[in-house]
């Protein structure tokens, strides 16, 4: 496979049509990039809802409807799918002690000395940021990127086209999901489908800085 031509032949899709479904067999796969998305000491501080139907991705396009964020609707409404990529908003004792079991669970904790190195690699890092940078909320939508990067190249290599959407109300979001409740806050959306004719930007040659200008070789 070539994946660079995979990189020079993706954009961002401006406009969906939306008589066309992503087959469920592909969502499936990209159910499976989202969950198997890589995370800092596999903290997994995630959470995503997809939305399949009209009536769901109107729930979504509701944090869309105001100004400056209104040109983001259409895709949302056209798309075949939408996913809400979601952070938790702690990194809480009993969520360390969920992943420890899981882990141990899979057999990745083989003996009690690797299942206590594990715990305490870890906490070293959550601890960092949880007390020391004080950053815990950034850092865990940092993953949240790791799993969108998945999930707009995966897509790309299925031949579906992806929107990434910052462009709307987290907190009417936030609200109309529940998420505060559930301990999770939205942090960026993307759209999936297929491109309409009145995708411009598919017809637009792509602009990136310079190789030099952006890689270093040491």
């Amino acid at each position: 496979m070539d994946i660079a031509r995979i990189a020079l032949s993706r954009h961002t899709c401006k406009a969906y049509d939306p008589n066309r479904r992503i087959p469920a067999e592909q969502i499936e796969q990209l159910k499976t990039l989202l969950r198997y998305a890589p995370s800092s000491v596999n903290s997994q501080p995630w959470h995503f809802v997809i939305a399949a139907t009209d009536e769901a991705k109107q729930r979504i396009a509701k944090a869309t409807t105001q100004p400056p964020y209104a040109s983001n609707a259409p895709k949302i409404l056209n798309a075949s799918h939408v996913v809400v990529l979601c952070a938790r908003t702690s990194m809480d004792d009993a969520h360390l002690a969920a992943l420890l079991q899981l882990e141990e669970e899979a057999g990745r904790l083989p003996t009690p000395e690797g299942k206590e190195m594990q715990h305490k690699g870890r906490s070293f890092y959550v601890n960092l940021h949880r007390f020391d940078i004080r950053d815990t909320q950034d850092w865990m939508e940092k993953q949240v990127y790791l799993a969108l990067g998945s999930l707009l190249l995966g897509a790309a290599t299925l031949g579906i086209d992806a929107t990434p959407i910052e462009g709307f109300d987290p907190r009417i979001l936030n609200e109309e999901l529940g998420l505060c409740a559930r301990g999770l806050t939205s942090v960026v959306v993307a759209a999936l489908g297929y491109r309409s004719g009145e995708d411009f930007n598919a017809k637009l040659p792509k602009a990136r800085l310079p190789v030099e200008t952006v890689i270093s070789e040491i």
